[in-house]
């Protein structure tokens, strides 16, 4: 399974970013293999359609699981046509986290 989380840097102990379209980098943790790759988020600038863009570059990664700190209604919808689950996390490191989505700790978002 492949997570993508929101962060502000390019590792894991970086703190996630709390906005999903205009994060700057998308991290794509592979739980089966513990790899972590690295997306930047080209279209973080854009002057609209950075939520939707956003999400299409995390469904292409092959993500089935987006932790950031919040999703707006355009990409929200976008991300739930592919079946994507979204959570909330807020003021922590992309490793603390994955450790809480691990833990089941982290609240999924119903609704945008």
């Amino acid at each position: 399974m492949k997570i993508a989380l929101t962060s502000t840097g390019r590792n894991l102990e970086a703190p996630l970013d709390a906005r999903f379209g205009r994060c700057a980098q998308f991290l794509i943790y592979d739980t089966d293999n513990k790899d972590v790759t690295v997306l930047d988020n080209k279209n973080a600038g854009a002057a609209q359609g950075a939520g939707l863009k956003a999400a299409e570059t995390v469904v292409k990664a092959g993500a089935s699981v987006v932790i950031t700190g919040a999703c707006g209604p355009k990409a929200f919808v976008a991300l739930k046509r592919y079946n994507v689950a979204i959570f909330a996390a807020d003021a922590m490191t992309g490793k603390a986290a994955l450790e809480a989505y691990q833990a089941g700790t982290l609240s999924e978002i119903a609704s945008a």
